[in-house]
């Protein structure tokens, strides 16, 4: 099969790997459509890789053993590889198990666990099946694209009486606001990359300039002095995170989506004790909203917004070059094309 890799600093190309095997209840997807996320972080670094893409969605092509899925069923492959067993898992918040399995399990050498392939091997629970009426690329939408902003608003009780603030209008951030508007939610977004901000003001948020130092004045303005209910950080910057912390009422709810390992200058009393805020870290959903997920992705019409770019991964090269220009929402792949 086909498989993208990165070979150096800014350079992706294709290469030849093994067509991964089903196992036990491992089965084998043909992957339709394979959003692009972080993995732009390593085409920047340079550092060698042929393990890319964590989400996707596709056809069963092979199983083992008769199960739950049947060859011919359309999926969605949800990101990690959690063990099945542990109460996290079994409760639908596997993406938080404390014993993740490795994704080439049953496919020495590699292949078969990245997505920016023709073809991957899942356990099948990680698999749910896609409505009829939802075609592959919507579809893939269900993991990164909608699915870490959906749980964080899952978290916060997101609704029409709430004003949230998302800092970062990048795809993540972009699919907030999707979530925020399907709820009926007021967005306040901030962000400084111009394409992305139109998309943002497009969807119907309210946009601002994080590199204005008025901005924050503004968050009070548009909020009657008392700060946004609640907050969600797409952006992964501690200067985002920060506003996050600040620009959130009393007695709200801060969520964390935006991946970052500086550190955030926090003080309890003030920021925390006295606010009585809540800081929650939000990586995926549980899977047992993944029908209430599909609603938004059958019903809003922000999606085709969302998504701004297709390319075959034959033009990975170029696909990369277009996710770290700023000048894109979501990008979907085509490994078959």
């Amino acid at each position: 099969m086909k498989q993208a890799a990165i070979t150096g600093i800014r350079q992706a190309t294709l290469v030849d790997r093994p067509d991964p095997t089903p196992q036990g209840d491992w089965v084998v997807v043909k992957v339709h459509s394979a959003p692009m996320c972080t993995e732009y972080k390593r085409f920047l670094s340079g550092e060698p890789t042929d393990s890319l893409g964590h989400e996707a969605a596709g056809e069963v092509v092979a199983v083992a053993q008769p199960g739950r899925l049947k060859v011919g069923d359309r999926v969605v492959a949800m990101p990690l590889y959690g063990c099945g067993c542990c109460n996290l898992c079994v409760s639908g918040d596997y993406i938080h198990c404390q014993d993740v399995l490795q994704g080439n399990a049953f496919a020495p050498g590699g292949p078969g666990h990245a997505t920016y392939a023709q073809y991957i091997v899942k356990p099948d629970w990680l698999l749910p099946r896609i409505p009829d009426a939802v075609s592959y690329d919507r579809a893939s939408l269900a993991c990164c694209g909608l699915g870490a902003s959906f749980g964080a608003m899952q978290l916060m009780n997101v609704g029409a009486f709430t004003t949230i603030l998302i800092t970062g209008a990048g795809p993540v951030g972009l699919g907030a606001v999707v979530n925020a508007r399907f709820r009926g939610a007021t967005a306040i977004v901030v962000e400084s990359a111009p394409y992305r901000a139109d998309l943002a003001r497009q969807m119907g948020a309210t946009v601002l300039d994080p590199t204005d130092p008025d901005t924050p004045a503004r968050i009070r303005d548009l909020t009657g002095g008392l700060g946004v209910d609640c907050a969600i950080d797409c952006s992964g910057t501690v200067q985002a995170q920060r506003l996050c912390v600040d620009a959130t009422r009393r007695k709200g709810t801060v969520a964390f989506v935006g991946e970052c390992s500086d550190p955030v200058a926090l003080t309890i009393s003030p920021d925390m004790i006295r606010k009585g805020l809540t800081l929650v870290g939000s990586w995926h959903y549980n899977l047992a909203d993944f029908a209430k997920l599909m609603q938004v992705i059958e019903r809003s019409p922000l999606l085709d917004l969302l998504v701004t770019h297709r390319f075959a991964m034959s033009d990975i090269q170029a696909a990369f070059d277009c996710s770290v220009s700023r000048q894109s929402g979501k990008i979907i792949l085509n490994p078959w094309a």
